[in-house]
């Protein structure tokens, strides 16, 4: 999948807005889409109304449907869909992993067990005590991620071999729960909330979502040049002036909060958190200032379309958003893997097309230390002669 040069020449600030227009403008057409039949005059209508502008209203039922059913829906599939996209650019590469997603930690699973615990085993009913069972779980996840890789847990490997154990324990306590005590119907809705769904879209979820997105977001943008020196390692952001131990540990956190609170809201929904980073990649180039904005437009646009395709496609009958943005994604990462510059990725740590720049000076924390002489174990061995140019033999 090559983008056209002329996308790449572009200047970000134009990328920027681009990408924010067609976020506004799928937002706008998605609420209009559904077996009740409305314009994108009536849904503006509605929210100036709300908003406080001086408009007529619309009649209770139309204005019932925007308001209270499809805009909440809506903005919360965009928020989900930018989280999980900010969450996967960040944990790529702070991982140095392009298999990264957010939910590398055990948080899906996590989110899992305490979404059944809540349905089949009775402990809370509504969609309220869905979501806290899930974020409960979640933290419940990340708890013990963190106590498994030890005091050491913000190195990479060990806190992502933490992650796949704490998943496979928290999948086989819910398959454990759901086999022991589910009945028909409890499993049928279990495993629909397991696959993706915003069907319990509110306000109140809404604004959660979006303060947790809002600060999430503006962490890594701060830090966005340390995420740009960690592609290379962290032997480089360190010698640059970053601390690795707390960036590790600052974003690490931040983004396992965030997706504990977006799987809490609508479920676990695949594969946005890792397709969009790399599609987004091709566009803006690898550093994180371009990189991180546009993600979250992207990945808010993706999952607004990927939910009204789930909830119209087969209407009356609903999809779980994640098959839809499965069915979506693994032709996308087909391609993208195919394609020569994913596979240069994978192959190679660094994640840039351009070279960096250092906005600190250089500092050496440590004295370099030899243990051992420098040792010659073969001579040298000159193949060829050597010739002097005549010119250099003249001048002398």
């Amino acid at each position: 999948m090559a983008v056209p040069g002329r996308l790449r020449s572009l200047r970000p600030q134009v990328k920027a807005f681009a990408a924010l227009t067609v976020l506004l403008v799928s937002i706008a057409v998605a609420v209009t889409i559904g077996v009740a039949d409305l314009s994108v005059g009536e849904v503006l209508r509605s929210v100036a109304f709300h908003t406080g502008f001086p408009v007529r209203p619309l009649p209770a039922l139309a204005d019932s449907i925007v308001w209270d059913l499809r805009m909440p829906r809506v903005l919360l599939a965009a928020l989900v869909g930018a989280g999980l996209a900010v969450c996967g650019a960040a944990l790529q590469a702070l991982t140095r992993n392009p298999l990264a997603d957010p939910y590398l930690l055990g948080i899906s699973a996590g989110a899992s067990t305490g979404a059944v615990a809540v349905l089949v085993l009775g402990l809370g009913a509504g969609a309220v005590a869905l979501s806290a069972g899930a974020f409960a779980g979640s933290v419940a996840a990340f708890a013990v991620t963190l106590l498994l890789a030890g005091r050491r847990w913000t190195q990479p490997s060990r806190i992502l071999l933490a992650g796949v154990a704490t998943a496979q324990l928290f999948s086989a306590v819910t398959s454990l729960v759901m086999v022991a005590a589910a009945s028909a119907d409890s499993t049928r809705s279990t495993l629909f909330w397991l696959l993706g769904s915003l069907t319990a879209a509110t306000w109140s979820s809404v604004a959660l979502c979006g303060t947790a997105c809002a600060v999430v977001l503006l962490t890594c943008w701060a830090t966005a040049p340390a995420l740009d020196a960690f592609s290379f390692g962290a032997d480089v952001a360190q010698s640059l002036g970053f601390s690795p131990t707390r960036l590790r540990a600052v974003l690490f956190t931040a983004t396992a909060v965030l997706a504990a609170v977006l799987v809490a809201a609508s479920g676990a929904i695949g594969f946005v958190g890792l397709t969009v980073p790399h599609l987004v990649r091709r566009l803006t180039g690898s550093r994180h200032r371009r990189l991180l904005p546009v993600s979250a437009l992207a990945g808010a646009t993706l999952l607004v379309w990927a939910d009204t395709a789930a909830r119209t496609v087969f209407a009356p009958q609903e999809l779980p958003v994640g098959v839809v943005t499965a069915l979506l994604g693994v032709p996308v990462f087909a391609l993208l893997f195919r394609s020569p510059a994913p596979r240069q990725f994978l192959r190679r740590p660094a994640l840039f097309s351009r070279p960096l720049r250092v906005s600190r000076p250089l500092r050496a924390s440590r004295p370099l230390r030899v243990s051992r002489p420098l040792r010659v174990s073969r001579p040298l061995r000159v193949s060829r002669p050597l010739r002097v140019s005549r010119r250099l033999w003249r001048s002398r």
